[in-house]
């Protein structure tokens, strides 16, 4: 059975990226738009993360979200972590730095619905329902999903998906734009030196 997504280790992992990229909590929280009390809640696992809020780290640090979600790794599928907060994503396949592009696999409960703000500029996001009913909200306005079918579109524009009454599960794939693969090719976070007590993080 797949692992639940661990917040200690979502928390370590942006921790040790953020110090990487040199940034204090104050400047993360100016790119990400989560506030800085939140971010250090997060990084010290007191705080479970929304999704929205980990798309929100994602694009203000330009990562993709399996970064956070599974540390950039690619688990063996029958053992992939699975972020069920608000829905249900398990990793299909991490974030591959020369295709730019990661795949989940979600899973919506009868009747729900997640609305999404928009990912990066330049992201377009594809949609294949494998099981069950769904619609997507783009532009506005609410489409059929047909079942076995892929639905393309531009993942840097708010959107939206419905559920049926059995629920629906769909393969997610974010594809990030080219100019953007360099910075997202990242490396494994440096370790970060020990710190005293009474040291302020930032």
């Amino acid at each position: 059975m797949a692992a639940e997504v661990d917040d200690v280790q979502i928390g370590a992992d942006l921790r040790a990226r953020r110090q990487a990229a040199g940034l204090s909590l104050a400047r993360a929280a100016e790119l990400t738009g989560v506030s800085k009390a939140m971010l250090g809640q997060i990084e010290r696992g007191e705080s479970s993360p929304t999704l929205a809020t980990l798309w929100k780290i994602a694009r203000g640090f330009r990562l993709p979200l399996t970064c956070l979600i599974a540390g950039g790794a690619a688990p063996a599928a029958e053992n992939a972590p699975v972020f069920s907060k608000e829905i249900a994503v398990a990793t299909v396949f991490a974030f591959d730095p020369w295709l730019a592009q990661e795949t989940f696999e979600v899973t919506l409960q009868p009747g729900q619905t997640h609305l999404s703000d928009a990912h990066m500029s330049g992201t377009w996001e594809d949609v294949v329902l494998l099981d069950g009913a769904l619609e997507m909200q783009l532009d506005g306005q609410w489409q059929a999903v047909a079942q076995h079918r892929g639905l393309r579109f531009r993942g840097d524009r708010p959107h939206g998906y419905r559920s049926g009454p059995e629920g629906s599960t769909f393969l997610s794939t974010m594809h990030y734009p080219s100019s953007e693969q360099a910075e997202l090719k990242q490396a494994e976070p440096k370790q970060a030196e020990p710190k005293q007590a009474g040291d302020k993080d930032d």
